[in-house]
């Protein structure tokens, strides 16, 4: 955990839905927590819902492209995925709150890993492996599911962001699930909020 008084947060969110979102309920709380822990903390928020582009092609090439050789059209094509890079960079905290769409991560989600995992900028490849290159960071994050059980077999998401995250260098992670709410009643959002608050 950073130990800074005035911590950059980067709040994202990957829900498609704005009212009524389980999620976000849970983003608004754990942030407001992290707000009252760390008063002169700033939150800087990235909102996928409109829409994360999705690696093609001529996203690959311009990855591939050392940065001197690339044209225009190649830095262009580049562009988002630096912005989030950066983001993530600047923050010394994450905070992620997503729902689960049919067993896993929201295709916006996924789109925006597949932005922030570039080799030489978030990890590098050594003869013994990847290396994260985002480390001295921590990750909270806040998972909604109507029917999926978080940790279970079926549950191809907590794990997946986990171990993204450590990828990229971020091993301090945290989570907590108001999971199985058609099944376990939307109380399970106080019990995700009431975990949030003890562990903050």
């Amino acid at each position: 955990m950073t130990d800074l008084s005035s911590p950059n947060i980067l709040r994202i969110d990957a829900s498609g839905r704005h009212d009524g979102s389980a999620s976000r309920a849970l983003g608004d709380h754990l942030v407001a927590q992290l707000k009252a822990k760390h008063p002169g903390a700033s939150v800087a928020a990235r909102d996928l819902a409109p829409g994360v582009p999705f690696v093609d092609a001529d996203w690959i090439g311009a990855n591939f492209t050392p940065a001197e050789a690339r044209t225009d059209e190649q830095s262009a094509k580049l562009a988002v995925s630096d912005a989030l890079i950066e983001e993530i960079e600047t923050a010394d905290i994450l905070a992620i709150d997503t729902p689960i769409y049919n067993f896993g991560p929201p295709a916006v989600l996924k789109a925006w890993i597949d932005m922030v995992a570039r080799a030489g900028k978030t990890f590098r490849y050594t003869e013994n492996g990847p290396v994260g290159l985002l480390e001295g960071k921590k990750a909270y994050i806040a998972i909604a599911s109507g029917g999926t059980e978080v940790g279970s077999d079926i549950d191809f998401l907590s794990g997946y962001l986990r171990h993204f995250l450590g990828f990229i260098g971020i091993s301090d992670v945290e989570l907590f699930a108001a999971d199985q709410m058609m099944m376990r009643g939307a109380d399970r959002i106080d019990h995700a909020k009431a975990e949030i608050e003890a562990a903050i």
